[in-house]
């Protein structure tokens, strides 16, 4: 048997570039069971792609559905060859990719029994997500994503917030069938030893922002603490244009990563800075609610601009008892990194899913 993925394209700056490094390895190490590999794992890639994103978004919305057409053409031509089998795997590493659809179509009008998981990053059905700001719910995003949905077997989620967010913005009028969907966190174990190298380095008082720069991350908010706070050093990451070593040396020199984030259904660029010892100062609110005990602040101090200037000097507080005490909090990160990798920034989880499916 075989397991495909179907991948996202590689961004150099964004951690798809690492999936595509990690992924098919890791994978198919999974799939070796008392010596015996269960099924072989195969990369359907969509080429080359403009690297330039999309401003504010992780995609080249052009370049995207070249690289899908590109994938589906590869698909189509498996099935004609009679190379897909049942038992077959077909993994979506973004789940938001219509061309799930036409391979539904292709397998059962052929007959061929394979079994199909997405994992969900993004949609419409996210109001501060690039698609739910400019589609919104118009009627053919949402019936397509709910499609989309419904073409997987598996459909696998990085945690439950973004689980919740979907089904009641998509499936509150609807049934949803339960066993489809599942909290695996994503496969990127590979990023504790990816980031080693970087976790002793001498800390400055630097702090960072290393979102997008995109409405739903707020970097107005940290702009104004940078003016208002310029005994530290204030770097907002992508406005630099860093590879991705310097972006990580960045990290492993900063004593404190800030988000005032209104999207986030995971967040990987806090999980990094934690590996390197830097403080993760995150609102209680969307995924980090469930992802860690510690360093959040209170959702209502960043909810937007007005409720940060009314809350700023609580937030200007919190910043400099980190910054003063850095060393103390460094135990508390080590904490927080534990429950991280283990739950949330684990392949394990997935990667039995598709074992069970093959089995």
């Amino acid at each position: 048997m075989t397991v495909y993925i179907v991948d996202i394209e590689a961004v150099d700056t964004r951690y798809t570039k690492q999936w595509k490094e990690h992924l098919p390895d890791q994978l198919q190490r999974a799939l070796v069971q008392d010596t015996a590999v269960l099924a072989e794992v195969e990369v359907i890639s969509g080429g080359d792609v403009p690297q330039a994103t999309t401003p504010g978004a992780f995609l080249n919305f052009g370049g995207t559905n070249v690289y899908k057409s590109n994938q589906l053409m590869q698909i189509a031509e498996l099935f004609c060859k009679g190379k897909v089998h049942n038992g077959d795997y077909f993994l979506y590493t973004d789940a938001w990719n219509p061309t799930v659809i036409q391979l539904r179509y292709m397998a059962e009008l052929l007959g061929v029994n394979i079994t199909i998981g997405g994992l969900w990053h993004a949609g419409s059905y996210d109001p501060q997500d690039f698609l739910g700001r400019l589609i919104g719910d118009k009627p053919w995003v949402r019936h397509a994503e709910m499609s989309m949905f419904e073409c997987y077997n598996d459909n696998f989620f990085a945690s439950d917030f973004h689980i919740d967010m979907f089904i009641n913005a998509l499936y509150e009028d609807y049934y949803v069938d339960w066993d489809k969907i599942h909290r695996v966190g994503w496969p990127m174990e590979y990023l504790r030893n990816s980031m080693d190298m970087y976790k002793d380095m001498e800390k400055r008082d630097l702090i960072l922002f290393p979102h997008r720069i995109a409405p739903e991350k707020q970097p107005e908010i940290f702009r104004d603490l940078k003016e208002s706070m310029p005994e530290y050093e204030w770097v907002i990451c992508q406005e630099q244009e860093l590879s991705k070593n310097e972006y990580h040396n960045l990290l492993g020199e900063a004593k404190l990563v800030f988000s005032a984030n209104l999207q986030e259904t995971l967040g990987i660029s806090w999980y990094e800075g934690a590996l390197v010892n830097a403080i993760p100062m995150v609102p209680d609110r969307l995924s980090y609610s469930e992802m860690t005990d510690s360093f959040k602040y209170p959702s209502e101090w960043t909810e937007d601009y007005d409720k940060y200037l009314e809350n700023k000097s609580l937030i200007q507080e919190q910043i400099k008892d980190y910054m003063s005490n850095y060393k103390g909090y460094v135990p508390a990160i080590h904490r927080v990194i534990k429950k991280l990798e283990t739950e949330f920034f684990s392949g394990e989880s997935l990667y039995k899913h598709i074992r069970e499916s093959i089995l």
